[in-house]
């Protein structure tokens, strides 16, 4: 196997002491969520409920391009670039129509240090990864839902040629150029330990790192009784602990395909923090309404809404660099 396993450990590399690094004048990490839609219905996912009982998610199912524009452009205003700008949020992003356009127009302004793409891969052609290797995106990050086509029609509820869907990742590697390659698989979607083998053996040649990561109950309305493998776990196999202050709001924020702008991962939102439609991110960043929630949040999760004081994203999510909890006191004075 070529590929370097990083099971267990924080995916994007090493993290920096979050509490230390408080404020942050630029966001770490911007997440773009570009379309409202997957070609998959994953069990454990939020794809697999009723489109209504999945909550309020977007006005828009596609975000425009000109809203789009506007945002990187607002992004090359703040002080530093940011580390991350991930196209992500809750569905495929390969679907949009522009996702080339929307990669190459982010290199082109150099707002950030990394760009990268969570998908399927599923729409992985070789013409595609020919056009996003060309666009420059620096990272592809593709989830596996099995090691098999009758894996995928258990977990995702989907018919996939499998033989082409691998043929397809080995091109995007073979040609990947300087875009780094990252496989991930979700634990739920492996039958045993042989399989697990099979995932390194099959996928290890022609990827640059590769993880299995933990099915995690962070979706409300799906039952993970007959999913989960382990409540003990967190998503990136780490153990599961106490979350006191949410530290997301604190260096991240996403813009969602209608332009709304929320402070976290969360799929019901504690908050809409801002409107990039009517202003702008730099704005929305260090604005009275994120601030006020930042504040709430230095209270404590179950201080800062009925969403935050429910949700176990973080608890699932959290890494030991981004927990605050020994830093309230201090950061309370400077988000007074």
């Amino acid at each position: 196997m070529k590929a370097k396993n990083i099971s267990g450990q924080a995916p994007g590399g090493k993290r920096v002491n979050l509490a230390k690094a408080l404020p942050l004048s630029t966001p770490f990490v911007v997440q773009i969520f570009p379309v409202y839609a997957c070609n998959f219905k994953c069990g454990y996912c939020i794809f697999s409920l009723p489109k209504s009982k999945r909550g309020f998610i977007s006005e828009s199912i596609s975000m425009r391009f000109d809203l789009y524009k506007k945002c990187i452009d607002e992004l090359a205003l703040f002080p530093e670039k940011i580390k991350v700008l991930r196209f992500v949020g809750i569905g495929e992003p390969l679907l949009h129509k522009d996702i080339v356009r929307m990669v190459r127009y982010a290199a082109k302004k150099n707002i950030a240090r990394k760009i990268e793409i969570i998908t399927n891969g599923l729409l992985l052609t070789p013409r595609m990864s020919e056009a996003l290797i060309g666009a420059g995106l620096s990272r592809l990050v593709v989830s596996l839902q099995g090691i098999s086509k009758e894996r995928y029609k258990k977990i995702s509820g989907i018919d996939i040629d499998f033989a082409r869907f691998l043929r397809n990742l080995r091109y995007f590697y073979e040609n990947r150029g300087k875009t780094e390659v990252y496989l991930k698989i979700i634990d739920c979607a492996l039958e045993n330990k042989e399989e697990e083998k099979e995932f390194y053996r099959i996928l290890g040649g022609f990827c640059d790192t590769l993880a299995v990561e933990h099915a995690v109950p962070i979706h409300s309305g799906i039952n993970y009784r007959n999913i989960l493998k382990s409540k003990k776990l967190t998503q990136f196999g780490l153990p599961v602990g106490r979350v006191g202050v949410c530290p997301q709001p604190f260096f991240t924020l996403q813009v969602n395909p209608d332009g709304k702008v929320v402070p976290c991962y969360s799929f019901e939102y504690p908050q809409i923090v801002g409107d990039c439609r009517v202003d702008s991110l730099r704005r929305i960043w260090n604005g009275e309404a994120f601030q006020r929630f930042r504040q709430r949040m230095l209270e404590g999760t179950k201080n800062a809404g009925r969403i935050c004081g429910n949700c176990d994203i973080i608890k699932y999510r959290l890494f030991p660099e981004d927990d605050l909890k020994h830093d309230v006191k201090r950061l309370k004075k400077i988000y007074a």
